[in-house]
């Protein structure tokens, strides 16, 4: 029994208090809420379409009825807590987010700024090197850092002192990481760039220190810069990974501080600078609290000067921030994602109701075709049949041997066994339904529209089959049948879900509609 429930000026015991809200309900589909302005948003997108007619909102509305009880047919089918279904969907908030954090202003300045901090400093854009590495956890303690420190000077002492000295051996001996690669800005810590962008071809550096450890560096090979235009997206992806979000100005840095209520707690920071570690506070945003511990695990992933490492774990977290309230903030932002979401639920359902199986179900076609026979025609008769082109006689009888008495579905494959492949090599054919018009041979011979044909290098020219005045089968009418087929699906498995569902509208909501 169909549930459609109309509600005036009761909407379930909320009473005249609905009215009052600022976004009414305006609508329930199997208890998932639609407010006013997420109706508004569709169908304000809809009648901008120009290909699309223009409906009222009582005409969309029921148009919107059937589109959400599709979503609610697949989230009882669980497809919205399927893996694919979660990535698909937060790979596309990745997306839209994008738009919404990112200052598009120091975006272009921070990468041009990179780009002449590059040019002033070193004629290259990558160096391709190899390094005797020694790796320091953060919290090493200050006899492991001299240890290390103090092998690694006997390590570079040996290198100076012998110029026949082989580097690879010694990264082959000595090093924890024993590969070589290629550096490009912003792809390892500022200090490691500093000194691998220093270095002339062959050359090596001291011992130095990076957040990972302890480094000697020898510089194999370079590339020089190109120009900005052709860098300036790189850069950007680089500056973005990095940091882990897209470069941001210190005004939107203090704008979202002041929105957020930002407080930092400076004895704990400097408690942080000063040892390198802290347990307590660090700052607040809104009601969440960040503390050493959550700086220790961005640090770790973020190798870099301290007082750096914190300045963007400050922005990174203001950014997360405001991306986790991106819905709330943002009604567009919200009804992108709702619309994005609810697409992928319908594609997924209607695979599974219309588009999917049935459409490659031969039998299912045929018998659709067969009940509706009488709403297929064509305004004049076709020819059902085989048009064939020899260079010689004997194919052509050899041909009309093959075919007579065998279904028309039959003659390709009988083609195929009764002549040999060098005889078939001497003809042309075509097998198919013609129109009046869509094969000169076939007009010449069968429909007489035609008064002559010139034949070329295949002079034996003859056709077979016949002239049918309406399609028989469903592959004569293969196109539209399908198309019928998939509406017909589609208006069932609608009136199924209509049976079923329950649908509660609020008729003075919807009066209100652009009108308040």
């Amino acid at each position: 029994m169909k549930k459609l429930v109309l509600l005036f000026l009761v909407w379930l015991g909320c009473g005249v208090n609905a009215f009052s809200q600022l976004d009414p309900v305006l609508l329930r589909v199997n208890g998932e809420v639609v407010t006013r302005s997420e109706f508004e948003y569709s169908f304000h997108k809809n009648n901008s379409m120009a290909m699309l007619e223009k409906k009222t909102p009582e005409e969309f509305l029921d148009l919107y009825i059937d589109y959400k009880l599709k979503v609610s047919a697949a989230r009882s089918a669980g497809m919205d807590t399927t893996q694919s279904f979660k990535e698909e969907l937060a790979s596309y908030r990745r997306f839209l987010a994008k738009s919404y954090l990112t200052d598009t202003a120091a975006e272009e300045e921070q990468a041009r700024k990179l780009y002449d901090d590059m040019k002033n400093s070193v004629s290259v854009s990558q160096v391709q090197v190899m390094h005797i590495f020694k790796y320091l956890p953060q919290n090493a303690s200050a006899a492991a850092i001299r240890n290390a420190s103090s092998k690694m000077d006997s390590i570079y002492r040996l290198l100076r002192n012998n110029s026949a000295a082989d580097f690879s051996q010694y990264v082959a001996q000595y090093s924890d990481d024993k590969n070589k690669f290629w550096v490009s800005w912003l792809q390892m810590p500022e200090e490691f760039e500093k000194v691998a962008f220093a270095l002339n071809k062959n050359e090596f550096s001291e011992p130095f220190f990076s957040p990972q450890g302890i480094h000697i560096v020898k510089v194999l090979d370079s590339k020089s810069i190109p120009p900005f235009r052709e860098m300036r997206g790189e850069l950007i992806r680089r500056l973005t990974n990095r940091y882990k979000t897209a470069p941001i100005s210190d005004p939107v840095v203090v704008k979202l501080k002041k929105e957020y209520q930002f407080v930092s707690y400076e004895e704990n920071v400097s408690e942080l600078i000063r040892q390198g570690q802290t347990d307590r506070v660090l700052f607040k945003i809104g009601e969440k609290s960040y503390s050493g511990q959550d700086f220790l695990l961005f640090s770790k992933n973020h190798p870099r000067e301290l007082n750096l490492q914190y300045h963007d774990f400050v922005v990174k977290s203001l950014l997360d921030y405001e991306d986790e309230r991106l819905e709330q903030k943002y009604p567009d932002f919200k009804y992108l994602m709702t619309e994005y979401r609810d697409g992928i639920l319908i594609s997924e359902i209607s695979n599974r109701e219309v588009w999917g199986d049935h459409l490659d179900d031969e039998a299912e076609l045929e018998e659709f075709f067969r009940t509706h026979k009488k709403d297929y025609y064509w305004p004049t008769p076709k020819f059902r049949g085989i048009v064939v082109m020899s260079q010689q006689k004997k194919p052509l009888k050899l041909i009309k041997k093959a075919i007579k008495k065998r279904d028309f579905d039959e003659w390709e494959t009988s083609l195929k066994e009764k002549l040999t492949p060098e005889q078939l090599l001497n003809v042309q054919y075509e097998l198919g339904l013609f129109a009046a018009g869509e094969n000169k041979y076939v007009d010449y011979f069968i429909f007489k529209k035609e008064k002559d044909v010139p034949l070329g290098p295949f002079p034996y020219v003859n056709v077979w089959g016949e002239k049918i005045k309406g399609p028989e089968k469903y592959e004569d009418m293969r196109g539209p049948v399908m198309f019928d087929y998939q509406l017909f699906l589609e208006q069932e498995w609608v009136k199924k879900l209509r049976s079923k569902g329950k649908v509660e509208i609020n008729q003075e909501v919807l009066k209100t509609v652009n009108n308040h």
